[in-house]
């Protein structure tokens, strides 16, 4: 168990959170949430230790081993993938290397004898001699073929190298598992995998995530950091936000009466516990909710952006047309001879295990850039929009967001520009501030924007939740939800694509696998492959 006491973070005049007093138990998952610039990340490292807290203390008991996910994706160069997760269990890697060096001793003496001895001892009570084992289980279960064990992570590419850290934070059964949107540059088997994992995992874990889907099946729980508090709900993600949006229409609703708001609230905890009972973590989490005292669930100050579609119907039924399509990433093949046809109101997503391919067939369909061979042709009348991954050419300039949303927008007047802006939530003296000082999330959300003026039939985007907090990434979902045009798009976050997808075409070993079926059905599809070569 983990305990803070009045923990307080302030910068200045500035206060990220004040009084925070909580209780992490073991065997529950945690998904720490707040807005942008709440300080999550910055919580995570109080706890860990890596930043002091304004006032107050974190109390962690002896002996506790702590588990922290590291964002230094440069660190351990000259390490191996392998020795890199084994040194995740500090005193463990210690044992070793002091074992290691004893035996290596030319002159080794009695004393030695004597040290090497109790080093055994140490080391089979901390599981050694399955260390190894248990290390490559992990990196293998991320994603790490066996024949990058031993390779540096100099070596690995940048993804990889997520992995590794992912794997080192996992390692060794720690007591308490902190881990930063560790679903990021994963794959959708090692999030599977991870999610797994995770929900096996009888320790405490607090996370941070802006992917719903990877918080509604891990979490027992939901810690909201929000006017500058920090408050504990029982329930995933959806349970939190559900009863969020609830304890705000009935605040709204002045005029019922306590009774009807009373059954009413009994009413929703009696359906999310009916649907919590098909989870694994079920008859636990179902207890929790049937002791749950509503009256601790506050309204949240949460805002979200207004994001609606009116494009133009398009006649024709033909949209678009790929034939012997090859792509090439950094001049390496990584598609060929490859065929199909997207129909009018389909909503297509593209998956791979590797994100710059789905990307190169993103920017191929999109025009921003040419493939060595084949050919596609878009129907004659369609107009569509595309959200490119890397969108920073955009934002090369000094220019502000009302000058800077002006170039896409026939009506230049500034009213019409800064109803855009407001949607997206700019208002005020922030439509003046230079989209080049903007942070990735505002960035995004002008992108949005951009592809609302333009009003597109159909919508090309290549993971535009990146950077997105909750709340946006909400917005966009069910906005996209209701678009009534067509969808071609890439994206890591899953419920994002199995509330959009009704078509997955899989991009996988050169070759391209057109899947009519949805999103869910084809991760179970994924999950069985991963279960039978486990």
């Amino acid at each position: 168990m983990i305990t803070t006491s009045d923990l307080s973070l302030s910068f200045g005049q500035r206060i990220l959170f004040e009084q925070v007093n909580v209780k992490f138990t073991p065997g529950n998952c945690y998904g720490l949430i707040g807005a942008n610039g709440a300080g999550k990340s910055t919580f995570l490292k109080i706890l860990s230790g890596q930043v002091e807290s304004s006032a107050g203390a974190v109390v962690i008991p002896d002996g506790l081993r702590m588990s922290f996910l590291e964002q230094n994706h440069f660190a351990y160069e000259e390490c191996t993938a392998l020795d890199t997760v084994l040194r995740g269990h500090d005193r463990l890697y210690s044992v070793m290397k002091e074992k290691d060096a004893l035996y290596a001793k030319e002159d080794f003496t009695d004393e030695d004898g004597i040290r090497s001895g109790e080093l055994e001892a140490e080391f089979a009570d901390l599981n050694g001699w399955e260390a190894e084992s248990q290390a490559a289980a992990l990196l293998s279960g991320l994603g790490i073929k066996e024949a990058n064990h031993e390779k540096s992570l100099a070596e690995l590419d940048d993804s990889e190298r997520v992995r590794v850290l992912l794997a080192k934070a996992l390692f060794g059964d720690p007591d308490v598992l902190l881990l930063d949107e560790p679903t990021n540059h994963l794959d959708v088997d090692s999030i599977l995998w991870l999610q797994e994992f995770l929900i096996r995992f009888n320790n405490t874990v607090v996370v941070v995530s802006h992917d719903r889907h990877f918080l509604n099946k891990v979490c027992t729980h939901i810690a909201d950091i929000d006017f500058s508090r920090m408050q504990l709900y029982t329930g995933n993600y959806d349970f939190w936000r559900q009863a969020s949006d609830l304890a705000l229409k009935q605040k709204r609703d002045a005029n019922k009466k306590a009774k009807d708001k009373a059954e009413e609230l009994k009413a929703f905890i009696a359906r999310f516990s009916a649907n919590a009972s098909k989870s694994r973590q079920a008859t636990a989490r179902k207890k929790m909710l049937d002791k749950l005292d509503f009256e601790a669930i506050k309204p949240s100050s949460r805002k979200y952006p207004h994001i609606v579609w009116e494009p133009e119907k398009l006649k024709s039924r033909d949209l678009l047309t790929v034939k012997d399509l090859t792509l090439e990433v950094d001049g390496r093949p990584v598609l060929e001879g490859a065929s199909f046809n997207v129909m009018r109101g389909e909503k297509v997503v593209f998956v791979s295990d590797d994100s710059l391919v789905t990307t190169a067939m993103l920017d191929a369909l999109a025009g921003d850039s040419k493939p060595p061979k084949g050919t596609i042709a878009w129907g004659s009348s369609v107009h569509y929009g595309y959200f490119p991954k890397d969108h920073q050419k955009y934002f090369d300039t000094d220019l502000n967001l009302i000058d800077w949303l002006r170039q896409f927008s026939e009506d230049d007047s500034e009213s019409f520009v800064r109803s855009f802006l407001g949607r997206m939530l700019f208002t005020g003296d922030e439509t003046k501030k230079p989209v080049n000082v903007l942070s990735g999330g505002e960035k995004v959300r002008c992108m949005l924007a951009r592809l609302m003026l333009e009003n597109p039939q159909t919508l090309v985007l290549d993971g535009p939740t990146n950077h997105l907090d909750l709340e946006s990434i909400t917005a966009l979902n069910e906005s996209l939800v209701k678009y009534p045009g067509t969808l071609l798009f890439a994206s890591h976050d899953v419920e994002f694509i199995e509330t959009l997808a009704d078509r997955v075409i899989e991009l996988r070993d050169g070759k391209l696998i057109d899947r009519p079926i949805s999103y869910s059905d084809y991760l179970e599809e994924r999950a069985e492959k991963l279960q039978l070569a486990a």
